[in-house]
């Protein structure tokens, strides 16, 4: 397989992430977003959208990280990412949905350019901008976890599957930025479960080949 990514992409965490879980090995393809290589034509030949991740696997080419990472789990099932019953994993896939849907299409860097290029915001407007949604967001998050019967070690059950790749790269976005966290205390018992294991740590932004482009 080969995986297109960039390193603080946390779309391309999430996938990085379910990967490691996997098992599974890959060929890592840097495309720097800052650095604008997601407008090369060399890219553009392999995602028509110009956007990361993009997941080739053998002749198939897969974009959006939540549909390449239930790909993922529907082609190497075990483990498994999602619970065995549609309850659970209609709550599994909400959870997710509320950090990928809700709150990282509002922060991600084309966002981000357009307040700044289009929109004329400065740095403390849109740090303000960034905090607002990745705060009220997880606050959103943390009512759902906190108290549910599900939530034990992780969002459901004692195992990570699909929303804890889709948590991790947000709380390392919403750090970096100096988000406030303190107020969502399940959300941060699980990520710091998370970061204890291999497939979380040995996959961070800082761990990732082109971290130092």
């Amino acid at each position: 397989m080969e995986l297109y990514n960039y390193f603080r992409s946390s779309a391309s965490y999430r996938v990085r992430i379910a990967l490691a879980l996997k098992g599974l090995d890959y060929n890592y393809h840097s495309v720097h977003l800052v650095k604008n290589e997601q407008f090369n034509e060399s890219y553009a030949a392999v995602s028509a959208a110009r956007l990361v991740p993009t997941l080739c696997d053998g002749d198939a080419v897969l974009t959006q990280s939540m549909a390449i990472i239930e790909y993922l789990d529907e082609t190497h099932p075990t483990p498994a990412l999602l619970p065995v019953d549609a309850l659970s994993r209609a709550r599994v896939r909400a959870l997710a949905q509320d950090i990928a849907c809700e709150i990282h299409p509002l922060n991600n860097l084309r966002v981000l350019r357009f307040l700044e290029h289009s929109m004329g915001q400065n740095q403390e407007q849109r740090d303000r901008w960034y905090h607002h949604w990745i705060e009220t967001g997880l606050e959103v998050v943390e009512r759902q976890l906190r108290n549910h019967p599900a939530t034990v070690r992780f969002a459901h059950g004692d195992a990570p599957g699909l929303f804890e790749c889709v948590l991790i790269p947000q709380i390392f976005n919403a750090q970096r930025f100096k988000c406030r966290l303190d107020h969502v205390p399940t959300v941060m018992r699980i990520f710091e479960n998370c970061m204890l294991l291999e497939a979380f740590e040995a996959t961070q932004p800082s761990k990732c080949p082109d971290a130092s482009a």
